[in-house]
């Protein structure tokens, strides 16, 4: 895949003259990950040129700084983890602040990893983890990649899931994700949750195994996000139509084929973008995994993109999932308006116009799934719920800074 690919298309804009971006060169943040793969293919092969936009990828060293700069105006959107989006509006670790969800990025292809010496100490399943985790003076400490972001909720979901209270019976640090390879080899930690490719990575390099993959969790659950302040959209609206109709049609040009795949992961392998061995990026890219435990597989809910657009609707019932994740462990003190904070930050009005013009199928705003440990989430009654759960820290403290 070139650097700069022509892309035939339709007049800048895409939706009409009246239409053009206000703002026609944007800043945009991404993280180190296999899935900024959007984000980057839509920069650099012709999509954001073909809607009259010009797209400066900067990439971020934390998620943190990434939030800092969306607030800041330093960056006008960023690949984001959905709970990061929804932590600003709510004031957790910032200033309440009025943000945007364009569009969802991809589902699944995170993983949850133990560690080396843990398997040396006979740990390798869910249910020795369960009794070293329990045991007087064993305490663990896991790594995820941001207080409120989609690593610390599923590695939190997981290991209740198992019968490990998240906040009591291990310790949580933050560390971001290009980090984790240095902490597994300085045994600073016993597990992580991240994406990749640092999960494939740590395995590679015979630091742990893979226990668990988030979509083992949840089959095709939510994960990514195109995110900004909802100040960007009431500024520059038809730049983030633009932006919207770049980005996705990028991520229908990465799930048409197994050819597209491979030319996106050596993209991505690139110095300037996740700078990692395409061996680490392409396997798991492609849905091909192998945990380090002599297990290897084709996973029936691979890393995907678009999927005719099921990928990328931003549903109201996913924003609403992680904000009952947040009460479940103490984050929020109170119930907030699930759907109401859901419809104020979900940009569905903006997403509709730029699949509509692109002949995206466009699916319903709620959608439903059953989760590993067998609860059904369909949003229809989230209060409810977040207090469903036998381990939860509803009268609690937050337990990891923010």
């Amino acid at each position: 895949m070139s650097e700069q690919q022509a892309v035939p298309g339709d007049a800048p804009g895409g939706t009409g003259s009246g239409d053009a971006p206000e703002k026609r060169t944007l800043n945009i943040g991404f993280m180190a990950l296999t899935d900024a793969a959007s984000v980057i293919v839509a920069a650099t092969q012709g999509f954001a040129e073909k809607h009259g936009l010009t797209l400066n990828l900067q990439r971020q060293t934390s998620w943190a700084g990434l939030r800092d700069k969306l607030l800041s105006g330093e960056l006008d959107a960023a690949h984001s983890l959905y709970g990061l989006i929804y932590g600003v509006q709510l004031g957790l670790g910032a200033p309440a602040t009025d943000m945007a969800v364009l569009m969802g990025l991809n589902q699944n292809g995170q993983s949850i990893n133990l560690s080396q010496p843990l398997l040396d100490a006979g740990v390798s399943s869910g249910e020795a983890l369960r009794q070293h985790a329990h045991q007087q003076g064993a305490r663990l400490t896991f790594a995820q990649t941001f207080p409120t972001g989609t690593h610390a909720m599923w590695l939190y979901y997981w290991l209740a899931s198992q019968g490990i209270h998240p906040l009591r019976d291990v310790d949580s640090v933050v560390v971001p994700p290009p980090q984790m390879i240095a902490h597994l080899k300085a045994r600073r930690i016993d597990g992580l949750c991240v994406g990749e490719p640092w999960s494939a990575q740590a395995v590679d390099e015979g630091l742990g195994c893979t226990i668990a993959t988030s979509q083992s969790i949840w089959a095709d659950h939510p994960e990514k996000v195109l995110g900004c302040t909802r100040a960007f959209v009431e500024r520059h609206p038809n730049s983030a139509r633009a932006l919207i109709m770049a980005v996705l049609e990028a991520s229908r040009f990465i799930d048409e084929s197994e050819e597209n795949k491979r030319s996106t992961a050596q993209l991505l392998s690139g110095h300037d973008y996740v700078d990692a061995p395409l061996s680490a990026i392409q396997p798991r890219f492609l849905g091909q995994y192998q945990d380090g435990l002599g297990h290897a597989w084709l996973d029936a809910h691979p890393l995907r993109f678009h999927a005719d657009g099921a990928v990328n609707m931003p549903y109201l019932s996913d924003a609403m999932w992680f904000m009952t994740q947040f009460r479940r462990w103490g984050l929020l003190r109170d119930d907030p308006d699930y759907l109401g904070v859901a419809r104020q930050v979900q940009q569905l009005g903006l997403y509709r116009a730029a699949a509509q013009a692109l002949n995206i199928p466009i699916p319903a705003d709620m959608r439903s799934a059953t989760l590993l440990d067998g609860t059904c989430w369909d949003g229809s009654d989230p209060t409810g719920y977040a207090r469903s759960f036998s381990l939860h820290a509803l009268a609690d403290s937050p337990a990891v800074a923010l």
